[in-house]
């Protein structure tokens, strides 16, 4: 939330017109419709007299002072300065000229001359509060504090140079100082808005947000548009993790300020905290139209997309925030998870390199290129990716796993036994470390162990017949017949025409004598793979 101070304005006057000395006619006719409001014709009256001639300090004094209550401001500087070529020592035209100077923004300007004003008449109030607020336009506190002090000195309880002197106080970050000052000006006046908007942005400032809610609901009450209050009331929401109020807040201070980066993007983020997408991607969108270099309102836009499945949306956002700036690591991340996602594994594979360049120990990074080379069929480039996450984490189920079906590509019957051994020490339920090993001990025909790994498959609640056939199978081979045939049986009942099943049970139902019934399944095998056929007649 952006800050901002309240001015003080110096409510400066102008002189009288006129002088000690009788004026000329046209002079004292134009004081005359000066006198009756009559301003204009009043300085239509005075261009005459200077036209005749008159080239005097008093008609060049009266001149400009009309022109400054006419509001022309760059006339009367001009008068002004005409005055002060004849008399440069001209303490009220001094002020008046520094006046004109204010009204113009021209700050610097109306500082040397509230300046010289008040060196002409140190007694002037009005010069020193107007230089005490030049100096404040002019990022001079600690200077504008010292002209506040003089007036204070001699009226204590001037309001607008306490209120001034608070202003310097809170510039300079002296805000317990600044507070008590407004507090002081509260009392004798507790509606004043400015005090109260100046209250508010120390409490933002300090974080102080109780401070912040209090000023914050007493200036609403004033002035309900008031966007100080609100800001500081959507600062306090957000702080609390209060997101519709923080989006009621925010929503009231778009509609003031629609060309607001800040208040756009802040709309977004509490419409995003509370799943409102559609309004935090339209709120993005606009904080994106105002500032459209603005990296985060394209990572948070992307973010939103990411979750909502709109990978295209998403991808688009991740790019302009590269392309903003390219060393973001965690949009880098990001995008590569959404090419992933997407089916762009070659682009989704060199960003992840990328990453890894920057910082080898991201365990995450390693794994999902280690699974992207798995899937690719790089068992190799799987078994570098995987290593490397479980060096860091040895208990890693998911990773060691990976790594077994990795080993095991390669031919590392090793490499792949330890990996699936550290998933069991780490998931002794893992039925997927079981089968990898129950699959090795047959390959390198350990039956025993294949036959414990396959059993306690079974026990887990496997019912797969792939299983049933695989231990039949060696029972068959250790001579366990009886029991391999109700293995096969039980895959034979998961799908009837298992042929490889049918046709070993045929085979073992031969040797346990039961002809008939072997005839019957190597029909149906032949029935299911007519290729059976070729080994029949040579069993």
């Amino acid at each position: 939330m952006s800050q901002k101070h309240s001015k003080a304005s110096s409510g400066s006057s102008s002189a009288a017109l006129g002088g000690s000395k009788t004026p000329p006619p046209s002079l004292s006719k134009a004081a005359a419709l000066h006198l009756d409001g009559k301003l204009a014709e009043a300085l239509t009256e005075i261009n005459r007299a200077i036209e005749g001639g008159d080239t005097s300090l008093e008609v060049y004094l009266a001149k400009a002072q009309v022109q400054l209550e006419l509001e022309q401001y760059e006339d009367a500087a001009k008068s002004y300065a005409k005055t002060l070529s004849i008399n440069p020592r001209h303490a009220v035209a001094n002020l008046n000229l520094a006046i004109c100077m204010e009204r113009m923004g021209r700050w610097q300007e109306a500082v040397e001359h509230f300046e010289k004003a008040a060196s002409l008449d140190p007694t002037c109030l009005d010069a020193h509060l107007g230089l005490g607020i030049g100096l404040l336009h002019a990022d001079k506190p600690e200077a504008a504090a010292e002209a506040f002090d003089k007036i204070l000195a001699r009226e204590p309880g001037h309001p607008t140079a306490l209120f001034g002197k608070a202003v310097t106080l809170q510039l300079q970050w002296q805000f317990d100082e600044a507070a008590a000052l407004y507090r002081s000006i509260l009392a004798q006046n507790p509606a004043s808005e400015e005090t109260l908007a100046n209250l508010v942005t120390i409490g933002m400032a300090r974080k102080d947000h109780a401070m912040i809610r209090d000023y914050a609901e007493k200036l609403l009450t004033l002035r309900p548009a008031s966007q100080t209050a609100l800001e500081g009331l959507a600062t306090c929401a957000f702080a609390e993790n209060d997101y519709e109020a923080a989006g009621r807040y925010c929503a009231k201070l778009v509609e003031y300020t629609p060309d607001s980066f800040d208040r756009w993007f802040n709309l977004a983020v509490a419409h995003h905290n509370t799943g409102r997408t559609e309004e935090a991607i339209q709120a993005y969108c606009e904080a994106i139209r105002v500032r459209p270099d603005a990296k985060q309102a394209h990572v948070n836009l992307g973010v939103v997309y990411q979750q909502t499945g709109d990978l295209a949306k998403a991808r688009t956002s991740y790019e302009r925030a590269l392309q903003i700036a390219p060393d973001l690591t965690d949009v880098l991340h990001n995008l590569a998870l959404v090419l992933d996602r997407e089916g762009s594994r070659d682009d989704a594979e060199k960003l992840y390199m990328k990453l890894l360049a920057r910082n080898a120990d991201q365990d995450d990074i390693w794994f999902r290129l280690g699974y992207l080379r798995l899937e690719r069929g790089d068992h190799r480039g799987a078994v570098e990716a995987f290593h490397a996450c479980t060096r860091k984490r040895a208990d890693w189920p998911e990773a060691q796993l990976n790594l077994g079906i990795a080993c095991w590509n390669i031919g590392d019957t090793e490499g792949a036994t330890r990996a699936f051994e550290a998933v069991m020490a780490a998931d002794p339920e893992s039925v997927d470390a079981l089968r990898g090993l129950a699959a090795l001990a047959v390959q390198t025909e350990n039956f025993p162990h294949a036959l414990d790994y396959q059993a306690r498959l079974i026990d887990k609640g496997e019912r797969s017949p792939e299983l049933y056939y695989n231990t039949g199978l060696l029972l068959q081979k250790s001579g366990q017949l009886d029991d391999a045939v109700r293995l096969y049986r039980a895959a034979l009942d998961v799908r009837p025409e298992f042929a490889e099943a049918l046709l070993n049970l045929g085979h073992a139902l031969k040797t346990q004598g039961l002809q008939d019934e072997a005839r019957e399944c190597w029909k149906r095998a032949i029935a299911c793979r007519p290729e059976f056929a070729e080994t029949y007649f040579g069993r």
